[in-house]
């Protein structure tokens, strides 16, 4: 049973499906093991949508579920009105979603400019379009580190920089999977600013994590999954004032 700040027929009713992410229905297995139970969410245009649980609960595998580098067995998933399950993951990144995966897959061989210039993709009809001094604005401390190779860098400058790279492939949604997990206090308050400067610029973003705190500072609304089901969908400011479903789901 789904807990919700709203109901659900009101709020799937208030949902524009024709454009942004809407995920129904979905089913995914790692060997016998079934992760995955009829999972359904969406994420409107501009909109900051997090996806909260407990660790294990089954965040990543939805994000991975979602970028085709899970298969999911059932389920539809449909990105700007477009189908997209059971696609490659290059072919759903070309079609404008970012992933931005929670090991931070750098090149660590390359400089930051070099990482950077990988990343890049044409500019895409309805995203931000993205170059190198722009997304040094976001993340000024790069713009200094443009030549030191991604390997000799912190974990936060590294998050920094995986989040720069899939921006430089103009994305019109960013998959964002624990970015604020492992970071300094200060990295992460850094990093929020960074997530509502997205969102000023109308990227749609769906967040997975752990951290309330830094969630309720730049989400719209909230979903919690446990153990491969939704358990709760609602407004992220009527999450933050519900103790009993903290309790049930997030606490440790």
């Amino acid at each position: 049973m789904v807990a919700n700040g709203s109901s659900v027929a009101a709020s799937a009713a208030g949902r524009d499906t024709s454009a942004g992410l809407e995920v129904s229905g979905l089913h995914s297995y790692y060997g016998l093991a079934h992760i995955l139970d009829d999972v359904a969410l969406g994420v409107r245009p501009g909109e900051v949508v997090a996806l909260l649980g407990r660790n294990g609960a089954g965040k990543s595998t939805t994000m991975k579920s979602i970028m085709g580098l899970v298969r999911p067995r059932r389920g539809a998933i449909s990105f700007d009105g477009e189908a997209i399950a059971g696609l490659e993951p290059h072919r759903i990144a070309r079609r404008g979603l970012g992933y931005v995966p929670e090991d931070r897959r750098v090149f660590a061989e390359l400089t930051v400019s070099e990482n950077l210039s990988v990343g890049r993709q044409p500019p895409r009809t309805g995203a931000p379009e993205w170059t190198v001094e722009r997304v040094f604005t976001l993340f000024p401390k790069l713009a200094e580190l443009r030549d030191r190779q991604a390997g000799r860098m912190s974990g936060g400058e590294q998050q920094m920089l995986t989040i720069t790279r899939t921006l430089m492939g103009n994305p019109s949604m960013l998959l964002l999977d624990e970015p604020s997990e492992g970071l300094a206090p200060v990295i992460v308050e850094q990093m929020a600013n960074t997530i509502l400067d997205l969102k000023r610029e109308r990227l749609s973003i769906l967040l997975s994590e752990q951290n309330l705190h830094f969630s309720t500072l730049v989400s719209d609304r909230a979903y919690i999954i446990e153990k491969g089901r939704i358990r709760y969908e609602g407004e992220m400011a009527e999450l933050a004032k519900d103790e009993d479903v903290r309790a049930a789901y997030l606490t440790v």
